[in-house]
């Protein structure tokens, strides 16, 4: 495993993160002792960051991180997210009563005095425009319950606004083959100000493993199955945003780009890792393997220039209008 530094915090971050939201709910059937074997297995062999929201499961999540972090003590690091409990969910929430409320939860879930790493969670575009908030979030800071804070966003706009905030130590951004806009401008302006990048939903939903061949059906309760028209949250957070069996037929066209000791999962993260802004990939797991397919794209080598050309290619011919300047 490889480490990078996690922006202002200081802290070097495993690259291949451990993204904690199947394990808690929303992505089909879960077992909770499967769950506690893939952290084990993540940490054994090297994943130091784990990331995690406090409507994971209506906290089952953070509960089950707590185990992991009662285990290794200070060898993990968890980032956790607030806002998402509110409703409604709308701008006038976030405030230093409600924050501090959903601070102390998560807390308490996690079994920690403290919390290493906040994040807003995909607030309403309103709240980067709220000072009031930044300022609660560092007056949360003085008082000891938070030692940094970033946000999660949906859109690039909400990422460039969010680092005005001299504060804000991260952004949580998707990121991956499909969705491709946030390396033109933000990851400049990140590197400059020293904030830390946290990719997420990496493998599009699953669409970047290759493993789908597009008559596929999801579990009633697998948000790829009630909310790939944005009917739950946003829509982009499902396959990335795009139509599932548009996005099975263009994988298709990039699997002869993988190399033969490699899954596709392992390519698509590794193309993630190639943009040396990137702290940390956080690619889900519910089960040990899965673990360990991700783990394996830290130690590929890196790829060439004719295939990142590639990639950029059918990005700009296939999904490209259908994504980039949506989010």
């Amino acid at each position: 495993m490889k480490y990078r530094m996690l922006g202002k915090t200081g802290i070097k971050v495993s690259e291949i993160g451990f993204g904690a939201w199947a394990i808690g709910g929303t992505w089909g059937t879960v077992r909770d002792d499967e769950s506690i074997d893939a952290l084990e297995t993540a940490v054994e062999n090297g994943i130091n960051f784990f990331d995690t929201a406090d409507v994971y499961g209506d906290g089952k999540s953070e509960k089950l991180l707590s185990k992991i972090k009662k285990e290794y003590g200070d060898q993990i690091h968890i980032a956790t997210k607030a806002g998402r409990r509110l409703n409604p969910h709308n701008a006038d929430g976030y405030n230093y009563e409600n924050l501090k409320k959903f601070i102390s939860r998560s807390m308490e879930n996690l079994g920690m005095k403290e919390l290493e790493l906040l994040q807003l969670h995909c607030p309403p575009w309103e709240v980067y425009y709220k000072p009031e908030v930044f300022d609660d979030l560092e007056r949360l800071r003085n008082e000891g319950l938070i030692i940094n804070y970033g946000v999660s966003v949906e859109k690039v706009e909400e990422a460039i606004k969010a680092i005005e905030y001299p504060g804000v130590s991260t952004v949580q951004i998707i990121f991956n083959i499909f969705r491709q806009r946030p390396a033109d401008l933000f990851f400049q302006l990140a590197e400059r100000k020293n904030v830390g990048i946290i990719t997420r939903v990496p493998l599009a939903s699953g669409l970047l493993t290759g493993k789908f061949k597009g008559k596929e059906t999801f579990e009633k309760d697998d948000h790829r199955n009630f909310n790939r028209k944005g009917e739950s949250f946003d829509r982009g957070e499902t396959f990335a945003g795009v139509d599932f069996e548009t996005g099975v037929r263009i994988v298709e066209r990039i699997k002869p780009l993988v190399p033969k000791d490699h899954t596709m999962a392992q390519f698509a993260l590794k193309w993630i890792l190639m943009h040396r802004q990137v702290s940390t990939v956080i690619a889900g797991a519910k089960k040990e393997q899965q673990v360990i397919e991700n783990i394996g794209s830290s130690g590929m080598k890196d790829l060439d220039t004719e295939t990142m050309e590639k990639i950029e290619e059918i990005y700009n011919n296939n999904v490209k209008s259908s994504v980039h300047q949506y989010w």
